[in-house]
Order: C-alpha cells, then sequence, then structure tokens
C-alpha cells in the first residue's frame, strides 16, 4: 500500500527479456544513497506500478515483470535510462499525505495538454473510457505514481494542478503532451462503482 508521495526518481539501467522474452527483468537504479534498508521481497512502486524487489545492489534493486504489466502499463515502452517515480511502502504509523494508493495501475493514459496557470501548470489528461466514470472533481487520482487532485471533469478528459515542487522531485518535469501515463482510480470510487453495478 501507498500513499503516492513519491520519495525519489529512479532510472532503468539494464532490461532482459525473461521468460522467453515475453517477461521482463529490469535493474533499476536508486536514488537513495543505498538500499540497504529495503528487504528482499519488499514492494516498490514504479511509476505508479507495484513491483517486487528480487536482488539488491549497493545503489540498485532488480525487478521482474510480467507480459500483463508489460502490456497494461508504460513499463513495455521503458529502455535503458528511462526515469520513473519511485515510493516504498507505507508503514502503519506513517504520515498519510497523499491518498491510498494500491500500485494497481488501471490503464494507461495520456498527457493532452499543458499550460502554465499563475505559479503552478494546468495539465489536461485522457484516459480509456471504461475509466472515465470513475474520475470526480476533487477526487483523488494516481498518475505515474503521485497523487493528485482533480479539477475538473470533461467526459473521459480531466485536469489538474502540478506545482513547481512536484514537478522538479517527480518525473513530471520530463513529460510532454502525448506522453502515456500509467493511472490508477480511486480505491473508493472503484468499490462505490462495484455497489452500485450489484445493485
Amino acid at each position: 500500500m501507498f500513499t503516492g508521495i513519491v520519495t525519489g526518481v529512479g532510472t532503468v539501467r539494464e532490461l532482459t527479456p525473461i521468460g522467453a522474452g515475453a517477461d521482463m527483468r529490469l535493474v533499476i537504479a536508486a536514488p537513495w544513497g543505498s538500499t540497504a534498508a529495503i528487504p528482499l521481497g519488499a514492494s516498490i512502486a514504479c511509476a505508479g506500478c507495484c513491483l517486487t524487489a528480487i536482488e539488491l545492489g549497493r545503489d540498485w534493486f532488480a525487478v521482474n515483470a510480467s507480459a500483463e504489466t508489460l502490456s497494461k502499463t508504460t513499463l513495455g515502452s521503458w529502455v535503458a535510462g528511462t526515469r520513473m517515480n519511485l515510493e516504498r511502502p507505507l508503514r502503519v504509523g506513517d504520515e498519510l499525505g497523499g491518498h491510498i494508493v494500491a500500485g494497481h495501475v488501471d490503464g494507461v493514459g495520456e498527457v493532452v495538454e499543458i499550460a502554465p496557470e499563475h505559479g503552478s501548470s494546468r495539465w489536461l489528461f485522457r484516459v480509456p473510457e471504461p475509466l472515465a466514470r470513475f474520475i470526480a472533481p476533487k477526487g483523488s487520482v494516481a498518475i505515474d505514481g503521485v497523487s493528485l487532485t482533480v479539477n475538473e471533469v470533461q467526459g473521459a478528459t480531466f485536469g489538474v494542478n502540478i506545482i513547481p515542487h512536484t514537478a522538479a522531485v517527480t518525473t513530471f518535469g520530463d513529460r510532454r503532451a502525448g506522453d502515456a501515463v500509467n493511472i490508477e482510480i480511486d480505491t473508493v470510487a472503484r468499490y462505490v462503482a462495484r455497489l452500485q453495478e450489484w445493485r
């Protein structure tokens, strides 16, 4: 379980196809100075996708991504040098600064537009149609693992504001219109929709 508060930006160091090339082993350079405090088997959110640390080095960790993960997230397009937002899992007693994020990506969205707005920037995203009903004004959404508040919704597009600090400490500083992003809808919205379907 995560909060959507990014603790660093990692970089893909190596990619190795496994399982006849369907799955992938990724070595990710860690920004934390040392990985000594990370236990083997720990969960780490990589661009919002919960992955398991299967090997640890002095300043890196390795994960395996299945064919399912590669096909349903942006991970399938990663190459050596790709940067991603990282977050270690929430511990009991930690401050919940964002919102409850599971690290289960629901789909891939697209950056539609980025425009300066006062001291921040207004970003417009498009999500796949099946996800649109889960996005609500003033609700929460995780984009590439970052917890954000939705400003407005129109059909399958929605807007958020991103302050300079967030852009500087995440990969939003690298993003451009047309880029693909991982989307995780709010857990509460997911269960409310399921209850409505049941009724």
